[in-house]
């Protein structure tokens, strides 16, 4: 392993590794140097920076969607350029630079998280890092989720990868070493960390929407150092006569990872939490507006569309909810701006995704929908065998959609009726979302990850 176990530091600490210098030393390390920059992997082009590809919606570049096969068979070996196992477990999905793979895991109790980074011509593990060590994890109390959800996000000198309160860390892509980690920002997740970190300029912005704090933090990505924290202003409405949160809180956790838009003359930070949307100045975490809501457990990131926003509000009985976008957003605006409310057959983990204006998304239990955006009005629903929780892909007029038994389906991205065109199998469970390089599709599933491509 290229470094150890990270142990406990201070509160508010940023952890650098140390390094002594002395001329004979720094003679023998350029030499050293300038022998493995010759074996060292390439980190560019940043072909899928982070779960939701280039464009942070699923949706897979022109060129690549040429490229990439439409049918593929794990039994005959049909475009299975090839196939790797893997240890541990993980929601985390694949992000792809230069030669690189990479994605986090952990052990099925959470003492150990790690990050792969796996080279993808060959599917060969070139890093298994032990990134994270911790004595007493807590219990996840849910057969879902995990210790290694949160997906890493990539730029091509850098890879950021959070483990929730366990631990966030910089590496660099080229070594496979830690530039930075902290390990001081925490909630009690309750059931698992969900949130994925999102890259803004100069920041990297972390969500916690825990059972005991609730909040939203940026750091200084170069750095880690903080810049800013900003606690959600939400009236739950679940104390008891005590004054005391009902159920220890678990109405008040979400496990959503935020976008930025520019919104009314402003780069806004669009958060979702437990009972409440957020629009946040993403330079400063200035609280700018606030959208009631029913639901909790939020985790699928926002859309926009034109001057709409379009958000998921939370579990099995979540709303998607379309909000205007204007010049007049402060304050409370759920009143004001949301243009429309779907109650019934939303998503709950399977991000939505969008094309020419129709929205389409799935159920964890496999009802797949076609949504007008403009308004709101129902197009189609049909049904997709198995359970899914990763994000479908758009490949032009098709969408990928990935389930818990292996199977992955084309569908026919219409608006005027459902429509399956294709069907395939790996045989293993597929949690993660997948991703897309160079003409070929990655697939994590529960014991691998597999690398699709044309023979």
């Amino acid at each position: 392993m290229l470094f150890s176990a990270a142990k406990e530091f201070p509160t508010s600490s940023v952890n650098f590794m140390p390094m002594i210098r002395t001329p004979a030393l720094t003679a023998i390390s350029l030499a050293l140097l300038s022998v493995l920059a010759s074996a060292q992997p390439a980190t560019k082009p940043v072909f899928w920076p982070g779960k939701g590809g280039p464009t942070q919606d699923g949706i897979v570049p022109t060129a690549d969607v040429a490229r990439v096969p439409l049918a593929w068979d794990s039994t005959s070996g049909k475009n299975i350029a090839w196939r790797t196992p893997l240890e541990g477990q993980g929601h985390s999905s694949p992000v792809i630079g230069g030669d690189m793979i990479w994605f986090t895991a952990a052990t099925t109790d959470g003492t150990h998280q790690y990050v792969y980074g796996i080279d993808r011509h060959s599917g060969k593990i070139v890093h298994h890092l032990l990134a994270f060590e911790n004595a007493a994890p807590e219990e996840l109390g849910n057969p879902i989720n995990n210790y290694a959800a949160p997906s890493p996000v990539l730029e091509e000198d850098a890879l950021y990868v959070h483990f929730g309160t366990y631990g966030t860390a910089r590496i660099d892509p080229a070594t496979g070493k830690k530039v930075w980690e902290r390990r001081d920002i925490n909630a009690r997740h309750f059931r698992g960390p969900g949130s994925s970190p999102v890259i803004y300029r100069n920041l990297i912005i972390l969500t916690f929407d825990g059972i005991d704090q609730q909040y939203v933090t940026a750091l200084d990505k170069k750095t880690g150092k903080s810049m800013w924290k900003t606690a959600r202003t939400t009236d739950y409405g679940d104390l008891d006569k005590e004054g005391k949160p009902t159920r220890d809180g678990d109405m008040r956790k979400a496990y959503h990872t935020p976008g930025v838009f520019k919104m009314g003359g402003k780069e806004v930070l669009v958060s979702v939490g437990s009972r409440a949307a957020f629009g946040y100045e993403v330079n400063t975490g200035k609280e700018l507006w606030t959208i009631r809501h029913g639901g909790f457990n939020a985790a699928i990131p926002p859309l926009r569309f034109g001057d709409m926003l379009i958000l998921n509000t939370g579990s099995e009985r979540a709303h998607t909810i379309c909000v205007r976008i204007d010049d007049k957003m402060t304050g409370d605006i759920t009143d004001s701006h949301v243009l429309w409310d779907r109650e019934k057959r939303n998503a709950s983990e399977a991000a939505p995704v969008l094309v020419n204006g129709t929205l389409f998304q799935t159920t964890r239990g496999g009802i797949v929908s076609a949504v007008d955006v403009k308004s709101g009005k129902d197009l189609w629903d049909d049904r997709l065998a198995g359970k899914h929780v990763p994000a479908p892909l758009v490949l032009g007029d098709k969408l990928l959609f990935c389930n818990d038994r292996g199977e992955c389906f084309l569908v026919r991205a219409s608006a005027e009726k459902f429509e399956l065109i294709g069907q395939n199998q790996l045989g293993e469970q597929i949690t993660a979302s997948p991703a897309v390089a160079d003409g070929a599709l990655f697939i994590r599933s529960s014991g691998a990850l597999y690398k699709i491509a044309t023979k």
